[in-house]
């Protein structure tokens, strides 16, 4: 796992804790390369924050990643095996987990003050993060697992092929990304 950017990166798969900054990294990426950025949270969230169902979302995914060139963000272990089989490139967001906690904290107050549109009309609602499965609890704890999942499954054959990019803070993937060439 190297912070070099791999020249010829076309299908590129974010991943890292919510509130590490996927979308915004994500997004920037794929302006930087010249290609689609998927958001599997706009494909995974209906209205009424209900999730789409498994089949439904899965068809999202295998449909908005099927094209030549693409960036997508998130970490749904749900379609891992789709996107990572796909991807030619994985990049972890793998930052200090009170960065990731504060960020995550400081963008929820922002979205439950702006009323800002999340997905499919759904907005931040105070009551989600005061229950016992609110969003920083998650945050939390998915630090963690992907700490583990992420080297065991990179470890295996099946995503062998994938060029892994490991960025340990902004700054770091900041300058990773200052250095990724647009596709030809």
């Amino acid at each position: 796992m190297d912070a070099v950017a791999p020249a010829g990166m076309r299908r590129v798969a974010v991943v890292g804790a919510s509130g590490s900054g996927k979308t915004t990294f994500s997004a920037a990426l794929a302006a930087r390369l010249g290609c689609t950025h998927v958001e599997f949270d706009a494909l995974h969230w209906e209205p009424n924050r209900r999730m789409a169902e498994l089949p439904v979302f899965r068809a999202r995914v295998a449909e908005a990643t099927a094209g030549d060139a693409w960036v997508s963000d998130g970490s749904y272990s749900k379609v891992r095996d789709l996107v990572w089989a796909r991807a030619d490139t994985l990049v972890w967001l793998d930052y200090r987990r009170s960065l990731v906690l504060w960020r995550l904290i400081r963008r929820t107050v922002r979205r439950l003050f702006t009323r800002e549109e999340l997905w499919a009309g759904n907005r931040e609602r105070l009551r989600e993060h005061l229950s016992k499965d609110n969003l920083v609890l998650f945050s939390y704890h998915q630090h963690a697992r992907n700490r583990r999942a992420y080297p065991a499954a990179l470890a295996g054959p099946a995503y062998a092929h994938l060029r892994v990019v490991r960025l340990s803070s902004p700054r770091e993937a900041a300058r990773w990304l200052a250095r990724v060439e647009p596709l030809v």
